[in-house]
C-alpha cells in the first residue's frame, strides 16, 4: 500500500507511514498533476506534499538519481530509447516508498517543465485499479478528454500520444504488478516514469529498481523524537535504539510508537519500549511484517472502545476517503463526535488529511457547514484495521454501517443537486429543511464538494451495486449522483462519469428482473455509445431496450427505442431501414394521440425516403407533417414543414411546383413571425427562379433574403 511521508519539528502526527518529511502527503485514487506547467484537474487529486527537512533515504536517493544518469540498454545498443525509462522504487507497506518517491520527484521537478501526473494503481481494499479509469484520469490531469465509455485500450493509446513530445514524470503508486504498469508507460523517452511497488515489474524492459529496507538508528530516532519530543529520547538514546529495532527502522510504525508517546506526556521511552514488546502476535505472521502491526494494535488497543468502533467502520468507506458525515453515517454517532474523533485519529498518526483542492473551485475556501476536511485510512494501516472490522462487526451490523452511509450520501447528494438549480425552485426549497449539517451555503460550495468527493461517490454507487443486498439504496443513489452530475457539469462533461453510472444501473436492473430500469439503462448507454460514434454498439442497446421495453408495455420506452434505431440507422446513411423505424414510432405516436410527435416523425420520414429518391412517399410525407401542424395551430412548423415540401419537389424535377409551395411557405412563416425561416426561403425562391429563367425576379428575391438573414444573424 501507499507510503506517505511526516515529520519535522513538532508538528502532530498526521499519517502512519514516513521516512522523514514535514507533512503529510495523500493516496491519491485518482492522477493528479503539479508543477508549473499544469494544475490538478482530477476531481479525486490532492496537492502534492511538502517534502521539506527530509532525512534519512539519502543513500537510495543518490542510487536513484545515479540511476537517472547512467546509460540505458537502447542507448549502449546504439538506439535512442523509444519508451520513457522506469525507475521502482520497492519496498513493503509502511517503509516509505511514497516518501522517498515524492522527494526524488520534487528534486526533479525542475527538469521536467511539463509536470508531475499522479496515479495510485491499488484501490484502498488492495484490489487492483482499473487501468481504464486510471488512464482517463490521467489524460484529464492532461486536460485531455475522452469519448464516454472509451475502452481500455482507446485510452491507454490517447494517454501515450498525449505524452509523446512532452517531457513530463509520471508517478505510478502501489503499483501491484508489471500488468498495471506497462499499459501506461508513454513512448515518450524524454519524460521519466517513477513506480512504487512492493516487488519487480517483471517483464518491463531496462527497469531501474531500488530496494528499500528499514531506516538507519539515527533516522528512526530523529522521526521518534519529532513526535515524542527531545527530551526523552536524549535522556535515555540506547532504549530509542531499541525502540527504532523493535519497529524494524519501518517509518509507520515508527511514526504510530511516536504518537503513542506523544500522547503519554508521563511514559518514558522504556514504557514504549516495553508495551510494543508486549504486544501478542499472530503465530503465522510474517516476520517482516510483525513491527508495523505491533505499532498499529498499540495504538488501536489504546482507544476507547467507541473511537475503536469508528476506526474500524470507516474501512468501508468510499474511494478509502473519510470525513465527520461518512464516519458519523457508518458508526452511528452524532457529526459532532465524528468530527472529535477523527480529529484524535489523525494526532494518533491513525489518519492523515487529504489535502482538497481548494483553488480549483471558486469560493471553495468560504466555511461551509456541509464541508468537513476528508482524511484518509494510510494504505499500509488498511488491512489490519479491515482485519479487525471482519474480528469485532457482525455481518449484519457492517450491512447496517453501509446502508446508514449510502442514505446519507443520497441526501448530500440531493442537497447538493439543489443547490444547482434556481433559487426558488421547488428542490432548493425542499433542502431548508434538511439538518444544518446536510445544507451547502452556496452553488460554489457544492460543486467544490461534489468536484472533491466525485470519486468516492462513484465508488459508493459501485459498492452498492457489488453488494448485492442494497439494490433500493443503490438505485436511489445512482439516481441522486446523475442528477447531481448533470446539475452542476451538464451532460458533456459528465458524460463518462454517466456512462459509468447507467452500466451500473443495468447490472443492478438484470440482477433483479427489472425491464422498465433495463430499458431506460440501454437508451442512455446507446445514446452514450451513438454520440462516442460507436454505432453498431449503440444499435444493440436500442434492440435491447425495445425488447426490454415491450415486455411491459412502456409506450414511452418503446417510442424512444423506436425513434433511435431510426437515428441509428440515419447516422449510418440507410434510410430505408430508418424510414421503416421511424414509421414504426410514427403508428404508437398516433395511436396514443401525440399528435406533435407524429408531425415530428413524418417529417423524420419524408427527409429518409427523400435521401432514397423515392419522391412521392417523401412529398406524402412531407404533406402529412404539414397537415398535423396545421391541426395543431402551430404556424412556424408548418412553414418549415411546406418549406421540405417545396425542397423535395425540386429534386424531383419539378420547379414550377417548387416555386408555388415556397411561395406559399413565404406567407406562411411571415405569419409566423420566423425571420430567419423567411430569410432561407427568399434565397430558395431566388435559386428556383434563376434555374427557370428569371433573373430579375431571382435578384430581387435574393436581395430581401439576404436583407432578413443580416437582421436575424445574431
Amino acid at each position: 500500500m501507499t507510503d506517505q511521508a511526516v515529520g519535522g519539528g513538532h508538528l502532530p502526527p498526521e499519517a502512519a507511514e514516513a521516512s522523514a518529511t514535514t507533512a503529510p502527503g495523500p493516496r491519491a485514487a485518482a492522477p493528479r498533476r503539479v508543477g508549473a506547467a499544469a494544475r490538478p484537474t482530477s476531481p479525486a487529486t490532492a496537492v502534492a506534499p511538502s517534502t521539506g527537512g527530509f532525512a534519512g533515504r539519502r543513500r537510495e536517493l543518490k542510487a536513484l538519481h545515479a540511476d537517472i544518469a547512467r546509460a540505458g540498454l537502447d542507448t549502449l545498443s546504439g538506439r535512442k530509447g523509444a519508451r520513457s525509462r522506469v525507475l521502482l522504487i520497492a519496498g513493503r507497506p509502511g517503509s516509505g516508498r511514497t516518501a522517498l518517491a515524492e522527494e526524488l520527484l520534487r528534486e526533479l521537478a525542475g527538469d521536467h517543465p511539463d509536470g508531475v501526473l499522479r496515479a495510485t494503481l491499488t484501490g484502498p481494499g488492495g484490489e487492483p485499479a482499473d487501468i481504464g479509469r486510471t488512464a482517463r484520469e490521467l489524460l484529464a490531469a492532461l486536460g485531455i478528454g475522452a469519448p464516454a465509455g472509451a475502452p481500455e485500450d482507446e485510452l491507454t493509446e490517447r494517454l501515450r500520444e498525449a505524452l509523446a513530445g512532452r517531457r513530463a514524470l509520471l508517478f505510478l503508486d502501489d503499483a501491484p504488478g508489471a500488468d498495471q504498469v506497462e499499459p501506461l508507460l508513454p513512448d515518450a523517452p524524454d519524460c521519466l516514469v517513477v513506480v512504487v511497488s512492493q516487488g519487480p515489474l517483471t517483464g518491463i524492459r531496462d527497469v531501474r529498481p531500488c530496494a528499500l529496507g528499514g531506516l538507519d538508528s539515527a533516522a528512526g530516532v530523529a522521526v521518534l523524537s519529532r513526535y515524542a519530543g527531545p527530551t526523552r529520547i536524549t535522556v535515555d538514546p540506547r532504549t530509542a535504539d531499541s525502540v527504532v529495532e523493535e519497529c524494524g527502522g519501518q517509518p509507520a510504525a515508527l511514526v504510530l510508537a511516536g504518537a503513542w508517546l506523544a500522547a503519554r506526556p508521563m511514559s518514558s521511552v522504556a514504557d514504549l519500549f516495553q508495551a510494543l514488546h508486549a504486544v501478542p502476535l499472530p503465530p503465522d505472521l510474517p516476520t517482516g511484517a510483525r513491527p508495523l502491526f505491533r505499532a498499529f494494535r498499540l495504538a488501536y488497543d489504546a482507544l476507547p472502545p467507541p473511537a475503536a468502533r469508528i476506526l474500524r467502520l470507516i474501512t468501508l468507506a468510499p474511494g478509502g476517503l473519510v470525513d465527520a458525515h461518512m464516519a458519523s453515517a457508518l458508526a452511528g454517532c452524532s457529526v459532532a463526535t465524528a468530527v472529535t474523533t477523527l480529529g484524535e485519529f489523525v494526532a494518533l498518526g491513525l489518519l492523515r488529511p487529504a489535502a482538497a483542492e481548494d483553488d480549483e473551485v471558486p469560493g471553495a475556501r468560504a466555511p461551509d457547514a456541509a464541508l468537513y476536511p476528508p482524511y484518509r485510512l494510510p494504505g499500509c494501516l488498511h488491512p489490519l484495521a479491515r482485519e479487525l472490522l471482519t474480528e469485532h462487526e457482525r455481518p449484519a451490523e457492517v450491512q447496517l454501517a453501509r446502508a446508514r452511509m449510502l442514505e446519507r450520501t443520497v441526501r448530500l447528494l440531493q442537497s447538493c443537486r439543489a443547490m444547482g438549480e434556481p433559487a426558488d425552485s421547488p428542490a432548493r426549497k425542499k433542502t431548508a429543511g434538511l439538518p444544518r449539517s446536510l445544507r451547502f451555503g452556496s452553488r460554489e460550495a457544492a460543486a467544490h464538494w461534489l468536484h472533491s468527493r466525485r470519486g468516492a461517490l462513484l465508488d459508493a454507487a459501485r459498492i452498492a451495486v457489488a453488494d448485492g443486498e442494497l439494490d433500493t439504496l443503490d438505485r436511489r443513489l445512482m439516481a441522486a449522483l446523475t442528477r447531481t452530475l448533470l446539475a452542476h457539469q451538464g451532460a458533456e462533461a459528465a458524460a463518462p462519469d454517466l456512462y459509468a453510472l447507467h452500466g451500473l444501473v443495468l447490472r443492478v436492473a438484470e440482477r433483479r428482473g427489472l425491464p422498465r430500469e433495463r430499458a431506460a439503462a440501454l437508451l442512455n448507454l446507446g445514446d452514450l455509445d451513438g454520440q462516442a460514434g460507436r454505432t453498431a454498439q449503440a444499435l444493440t442497446r436500442y434492440r435491447g431496450a425495445l425488447e426490454a421495453a415491450r415486455s411491459v408495455k412502456d409506450p414511452v420506452a418503446t417510442g424512444r427505442a423506436l425513434e433511435s434505431l431510426g437515428g441509428t440507422y440515419t447516422e449510418l446513411g440507410d434510410w430505408q431501414r430508418a424510414a421503416d423505424w421511424y414509421g414504426r414510432a410514427l403508428e404508437l405516436r398516433l395511436a396514443r394521440g401525440e399528435s406533435g410527435d407524429a408531425a415530428r416523425l413524418q417529417g423524420r420520414i419524408g427527409s429518409a425516403l427523400a435521401h432514397t429518391g423515392r419522391w412521392g412517399e417523401a412529398l406524402k410525407a412531407w404533406r402529412a407533417a404539414v397537415g398535423t401542424y396545421r391541426r395543431l395551430g402551430e404556424v412556424a412548423g408548418q412553414a418549415r414543414a411546406t418549406g421540405e415540401v417545396a425542397r423535395v419537389q425540386e429534386y424531383a424535377g419539378r420547379p414550377e411546383e417548387a416555386l408555388r409551395t415556397c411561395l406559399e411557405a413565404l406567407d406562411i412563416a411571415r405569419r409566423a413571425g420566423d425571420g430567419r425561416l423567411e430569410a432561407a426561403l427568399q434565397l430558395r425562391i431566388a435559386d428556383t427562379l434563376d434555374r427557370l429563367g428569371d433573373p430579375a425576379a431571382a435578384g430581387l428575391h435574393r436581395a430581401v433574403g439576404e436583407r432578413l438573414l443580416g437582421d436575424h444573424s445574431g
